[in-house]
């Protein structure tokens, strides 16, 4: 739901956040502690195929903190040669399957820093290999982070740029498919991300289909085909996308009447990596989005539920 003007809505809900397990900046324990500092009393860490940020001790400090912590994470598939990320909530933490499938999806990223980093070497860019090989899921931006903050790049930035890049700009145009650095990657389909998190005994949902509009050109109709192969319960409607250009797109009145007009639920996430005055910050605090009280129970009602789609 979109703010009214003059409306007091009590922002209480954020299903999709990063940590430091994955590619975030804040750890586990920080994301619980800016969720309490941001009012946000149910939270979600979405990591890129990892669930390591979910130990016990974190749910007991959660817990002791007022703040609900779904099991979440967020998996990285491809199919037709476009990326779909495929969110996962409220599953078995030890569903064996589930979690040798991640565990085959990180042992990838690892082979694809080595191909990528000799690739980027080439180019001419310096890679901190040792630092990046210690993250256990290490993707696209990590790498990109790690050049762009690198001083010793910035001569070679500046001449292929202009000036120096985003993660995201890096990303689009060095590591990307069609671009001097990109190295295919080990994935899975969307379909089988799904079925592995029904199994599991969760629920699924289609990460920021907004994204795939502006990035991969899909239409709605190509988005709602996806949806309906891989047997999504949700899409993440309530989401704001930032473009190359740091452009803020809000369509989330959009999603949630494509979402409602299909019988699907629309969650809600800030994709919260870093506070860096651009991206969301988690709760979506100071923007345009924004849950009700009757809303939000709704959605935590829903995603408590026990799942009825397992795939026998």
């Amino acid at each position: 739901m979109i703010k009214k003007e003059g409306e007091n809505i009590k922002k209480l809900i954020d299903l999709h956040i990063h940590s430091n397990c994955s590619d975030g900046e804040l750890s586990p324990k920080q994301i619980i502690d800016e969720a309490k500092k941001n009012k946000v009393s149910v939270i979600a860490i979405a990591d890129h195929d990892t669930v390591a940020a979910y130990t016990t001790s974190l749910f007991d400090y959660a817990k002791s903190q007022g703040i609900k912590l779904i099991p979440a994470v967020e998996m990285s598939t491809k199919i037709a040669k476009v990326g779909f990320h495929v969110l996962g909530y409220n599953f078995d933490l030890t569903n064996k399957n589930l979690l040798k499938k991640l565990s085959l999806l990180r042992n990838s990223r690892c082979d694809y820093l080595n191909k990528v980093a000799n690739k980027l070497l080439d180019l001419g860019y310096i890679l901190n290999i040792e630092n990046l090989n210690k993250i256990d899921a290490v993707t696209k931006a990590h790498i990109a982070l790690d050049i762009i903050s690198n001083k010793k790049n910035n001569k070679l930035l500046l001449k292929n740029f202009g000036h120096i890049p985003q993660k995201g700009e890096f990303i689009e145009t060095v590591m990307n498919e069609g671009c001097p650095a990109f190295v295919n990657k080990e994935s899975i389909t969307p379909k089988e991300a799904s079925d592995l998190i029904h199994n599991a005994g969760g629920k699924v949902v289609l990460a920021h289909p907004v994204a795939y509009k502006y990035e991969d050109n899909l239409n709605v109709h190509q988005i709602l085909e996806l949806i309906k192969d891989m047997n999504a319960d949700g899409i993440e409607g309530n989401y704001i996308y930032i473009d190359k250009n740091k452009n803020k797109i809000n369509e989330a009145n959009f999603w949630n009447n494509v979402a409602k007009e299909v019988g699907l639920i629309s969650t809600i996430g800030s994709d919260f990596h870093v506070a860096n005055g651009i991206y969301p910050v988690i709760g979506l605090i100071n923007e345009d989005i924004n849950l009700d009280e009757k809303e939000t129970s709704e959605l935590i009602n829903w995603i408590e539920k026990p799942n009825k789609k397992d795939i026998l």
